[in-house]
């Protein structure tokens, strides 16, 4: 029978696994869950099991992998206090910045809010969006720079709006 090696292996090793999984776990009836999982996966390998020149390494190799998914998947939890104050549901002030940046795009001249909407918002090449409008590729990537550069103007000016050195929004202060 194929699976005779696999059950000679277990009833050898099965009551030192069983041990190895309760010391670790220091829950009987955890280290049992873990136990059948190995036996099973023990069982799937079928004649690749019988062929192994350790089995009982394998076995302990796979119950350390057993107890290692499980510690991944089990988080500590802490109780909290029953008069923890609730947090306010008011958006943080850096998800504010899509009000901001609609009301300073319709600020802008008709001419850098359509380039900025179609190239940046929209996703359309600069070279199809000057294809589109009747201008050449140098033209629209100018007009796209400057309508950006003054976006960039309105945001500070209207959301005191901070950039990092790299150029990155840092901060802002939303307008109410």
């Amino acid at each position: 029978m194929p699976f005779d090696c696999v059950l000679a292996a277990w009833r050898s090793h099965e009551a030192e696994l069983r041990g190895f999984l309760t010391h670790r776990l220091g829950d009987a009836d955890q280290a049992d869950d873990l136990l059948q999982e190995v036996f099973l996966k023990a069982m799937r390998q079928g004649r690749d099991f019988c062929e192994l020149d350790q089995p009982r390494a394998w076995l302990y190799q796979v119950a350390r992998n057993a107890l290692i998914d499980r510690s991944r998947l089990i988080r500590p939890q802490v109780e909290l206090p029953e008069d923890l104050a609730a947090v306010e549901s008011a958006r943080d002030p850096v998800d504010e910045l899509d009000a901001c940046l609609t009301r300073n795009l319709a600020r802008l001249s008709d001419e850098d809010r359509l380039i900025i909407e179609q190239c940046d918002l929209k996703g359309i090449r600069q070279q199809d969006f000057a294809a589109q409008h009747g201008l050449s590729l140098p033209a629209a990537k100018s007009r796209l720079l400057r309508a950006r550069q003054r976006l960039r103007e309105a945001l500070v000016q209207h959301c005191q709006v901070h950039f990092d050195d790299a150029g990155r929004i840092c901060c802002h202060a939303p307008q109410r």
